[in-house]
């Protein structure tokens, strides 16, 4: 996890995450309006990811969409607190993101270290038209996920903490116990190509506050444990 090129995400080192479940996809906005009601969404598709989506929205969704399935929700929304022994959906730590978008690699990109190949893998700045593109177009990461890179950035679980990696614990880290920002991972299609590399990390404010709104790059993908 991690790696050398920012003060972010250095150093790199070693994570073990106990078995998840993670969408294949990014959530769409079709299930996010069958879920929740509503597409706040800049980009219209139904197979779109939704986008706009502050993070207590994605965690209140998390619950919803526990709910639908008969699952136990993981969530207290007023205060974001995250069970993690329940069932239901919740978001990923950053180290389970890494773990699922690198599949095992350990190049700058799940591809490879050359940027080039970004484009057969992800919608960025290059090659987006200044959008976002229905999910699962674009080539799979070696564990068959899609869009782990660009398209829209994936909001986290974990409270951001630009020296987190130094202190970090080797297993199952779940970020540190407070902070003012939450973690972004994978690029947007607003991103350069250094922005979609693994181990890339953006931060923002979660919108506790209903003024807060989020960018239209902002998405999501839910996980469970087994």
């Amino acid at each position: 996890m991690g790696d050398a090129s920012g003060d972010d995400t250095a150093p790199a080192h070693k994570v073990s995450v106990g078995a998840f479940y993670m969408d294949k996809f990014e959530v769409t906005q079709e299930l996010y309006k069958k879920i929740s009601g509503k597409n706040p969404s800049r980009h219209p598709g139904e197979k779109n990811p939704v986008e706009r989506v502050r993070w207590r929205e994605a965690i209140a969704f998390c619950n919803s969409r526990s709910e639908a399935d008969h699952l136990h929700p993981c969530y207290d929304v007023p205060t974001g607190r995250c069970d993690f022994s329940a069932d239901g959906y919740r978001l990923p730590t950053e180290a389970e993101w890494e773990c699922a978008c690198r599949g095992g690699t350990t190049h700058l990109y799940y591809f490879g270290d050359d940027a080039r190949s970004l484009k057969s893998h992800a919608w960025f700045k290059d090659n987006s038209d200044r959008s976002t593109h229905a999910v699962g177009q674009l080539r799979a990461n070696p564990l068959g996920f899609y869009d782990m890179a660009g398209n829209v950035w994936e909001w986290c679980n974990d409270w951001y903490q630009v020296d987190y990696y130094e202190k970090s614990p080797a297993d199952n880290p779940r970020g540190p116990d407070q902070g003012e920002k939450k973690s972004l991972r994978g690029g947007g299609f607003t991103s350069k190509a250094d922005n979609c590399a693994s181990a890339a990390r953006n931060c923002d404010d979660p919108g506790f506050a209903d003024a807060c709104v989020a960018s239209d790059d902002f998405g999501f993908r839910c996980v469970r444990r087994p």
